[in-house]
């Protein structure tokens, strides 16, 4: 994590020619990458960034249900903003690095609407009265409605093979998932549907801006945007929710605040710059059953014998949408 990691650093360098040449004559430049994160990077090596980045985001469910279990869900989601910006702010005060540019910060809104407040905040809401299982039918849909949305606002073409393989990825991902809930819709849906739409457009905005700044500044200047409302949040939430501190809800807080909502999304951001926005959402199809397999391990649910073949499918979508061109 460095002041000058940039996404794109591609500078294009005249360079002599080592035979001389008369004075003015044109020379051809000669393009120098510099190190950077996506424009440098090996694809290989942004794959890895974004699926590290599920990993993360594979437990943030579980951990926030053990938060829930000692945290109200305006204290728990107001309390991990704030513990992040702390986190952020601390490394770029200690980077020195400067505000961002004034044409990016309308971008940063919106990452922090979407990925620092509205998909915490509608998720612990509806995990109040769902089960991980059945809140994870948001993470399958994500990867679909991220590649829509970079199709939007980033021009993204993708190829008629990609979107049958990440339809049927999805699919895939929803009929597990919804089985695994017994197929019945509680009210928490509208919550979960709600920070579908928000994530995928925090996760849209915050790819194209780590295209022109480090994923690590998107995602903390975006924490430190949200300051002045999770601070007096968090102060607020606190007076007026019961607090119990127990091991689960301290881990599950620290969790979700410092994985989750800050190292998960600097991996994730300069993976998505470095492979394209629709071919790095596509890993998450991976998310669900990443995150069912926690849920079984760290809160005792149980799956149906539907999982090995449900993950067979998935990575199948997956190796599909990582073969075809963004």
């Amino acid at each position: 994590m460095r002041a000058e990691d940039s996404a794109t650093n591609t500078t294009a360098i005249a360079a002599a020619q080592p035979n001389g040449g008369t004075a003015g004559e044109p020379r051809a430049p000669r393009r120098i990458r510099r190190g950077g994160a996506a424009g440098t990077a090996p694809r290989h090596g942004g794959t890895v960034q974004a699926a590290l980045g599920v990993v993360a985001f594979s437990l943030t469910f579980p951990a926030t249900a053990w938060g829930l279990e000692g945290f109200g869900p305006w204290s728990l989601v107001a309390v991990r903003s704030a513990l992040a910006a702390v986190i952020a702010g601390g490394c770029l005060l200690a980077l020195r690095i400067p505000l961002p540019p004034r044409p990016h910060r309308a971008g940063l809104a919106v990452v922090a609407a979407g990925v620092v407040l509205g998909f915490p905040l509608l998720t612990t809401l509806a995990l109040q009265t769902s089960t991980t299982a059945h809140a994870a039918v948001v993470v399958g849909l994500l990867p679909l409605t991220t590649a829509v949305f970079s199709a939007v606002r980033v021009g993204a073409r993708p190829s008629r093979t990609f979107w049958l393989a990440a339809l049927a990825g999805a699919a895939a991902v929803i009929a597990f998932t919804v089985q695994q809930s017994g197929g019945a819709l509680t009210g928490a849906d509208a919550y979960l549907f709600g920070a579908l739409l928000i994530c995928a457009a925090g996760y849209t905005e915050g790819g194209r801006l780590a295209r022109v700044m480090p994923g690590w500044q998107v995602i903390g200047w975006a924490l430190v945007l949200c300051l002045p409302l999770s601070v007096p949040g968090a102060l607020i939430a606190l007076s007026h929710e019961p607090v119990h501190l127990t091991v689960h809800a301290v881990a599950g807080v620290l969790w979700v605040a410092a994985g989750s909502q800050f190292l998960g999304l600097v991996v994730w951001y300069r993976g998505m710059a470095a492979v394209g926005i629709p071919r790095a959402s596509q890993l998450q199809l991976a998310q669900p059953l990443l995150t069912l397999v926690w849920s079984v391990l760290l809160l005792g649910e149980h799956l149906t014998p539907a999982a090995p073949l449900t993950a067979a499918a998935v990575l199948v979508c997956i190796a599909v949408t990582q073969r075809t061109r963004s």
